[in-house]
């Protein structure tokens, strides 16, 4: 009997179970969260191409190794280190728009804030919204072209230094004088920060998405890219159509009128509030305010 238990636990010796304990699980969850997101990147980009002839260079690598064709297999491994330089400099946009995506993200930012007073501040109020409404019925109703954008979190200093420096409170009177036809500073983006310009004839980085309308033209395609790469709102004027749109976070939200453009304003204050109200919470400063 003994000998008969001796070989049934022999035949089994190959199946082995091993202890899992909490940190397996949460090695395994971190990797297939990191795993899922990195195909997802992939499959929203130009990588996904890239992955597709990966994979068909990796078969062709597969068969020279099972047929034993020596001289693909010598260029394959004298050629792979080179070909991961060539991908990462190919793929430069691809890889800095995934990393500013993650920085964007806010698992650390209640944790980690480097400027508390700065960040505290309303960065659109009221008063900015009503002038950039009427700012915007005014510059519509003229057929003006204009490319207005909001810093919110992500810092536009880089596209700021491609312009003229401005230091002033947002107003109608400005804006529709920077955006008149044939003035010196109606080219380019302003950009405004905390209620006020800080810069006009600025240069913005254009939108490489294929699946844009070929009828929009420059400005659309500015306001877009800038939305992608960062966390800013920017108002785009038509200056054939005199159509009213806004750019956020990646997409374009066209034909807006003065309710519509108002709401989509009032999404940045509302960020800028919520984040303003949970840290006076967080400092004991406020009890009764009610969070956005």
């Amino acid at each position: 009997m003994y000998g008969f238990w001796l070989q049934i636990k022999q035949y089994f010796d190959w199946f082995y179970i091993p202890s899992i304990g909490w940190q397996d699980v949460l090695d395994i969850i971190i990797i297939a969260y990191i795993i899922y997101h990195i195909l997802a990147w992939i499959k929203q980009s130009r990588a996904w191409t890239l992955l597709r002839g990966m994979i068909l260079v990796a078969f062709f690598i597969g068969l020279a190794a099972i047929f034993r064709l020596n001289t693909l297999l010598y260029l394959a491994k004298n050629t792979i280190s080179v070909g991961i330089i060539a991908v990462i400099i190919l793929f430069q946009p691809e890889l800095r728009h995934a990393l500013d995506e993650l920085g964007r993200k806010k698992i650390l930012k209640h944790i980690f804030t480097f400027d508390d007073k700065k960040s505290g501040e309303q960065k659109i109020n009221d008063k900015t919204i009503f002038e950039l409404v009427k700012t915007s019925v005014e510059l519509s109703k003229d057929k003006t072209g204009a490319l207005i954008v909001l810093e919110h979190d992500t810092p536009l200093g880089e596209y700021e230094q491609t312009g003229i420096s401005i230091d002033a409170l947002v107003t109608e009177q400005l804006l529709v004088n920077i955006f008149e036809k044939n003035t010196p500073l109606h080219d380019g983006a302003v950009i405004i920060r905390n209620n006020r310009v800080v810069a006009a004839t600025c240069y913005l980085p254009l939108t490489e998405r294929n699946d844009v309308n070929k009828k929009l033209g420059t400005r659309h395609r500015a306001g877009l890219g800038i939305s992608e790469v960062t966390d800013s709102m920017t108002i785009i004027i038509s200056e054939e159509t005199g159509n009213i749109s806004v750019a956020y976070m990646g997409s374009l939200y066209k034909d807006l009128d003065e309710d519509s453009l108002r709401r989509h304003l009032q999404i940045l204050q509302d960020r800028t509030d919520e984040i303003r109200v949970h840290r006076k919470h967080k400092k004991g400063g406020v009890k009764n305010e009610e969070q956005v």
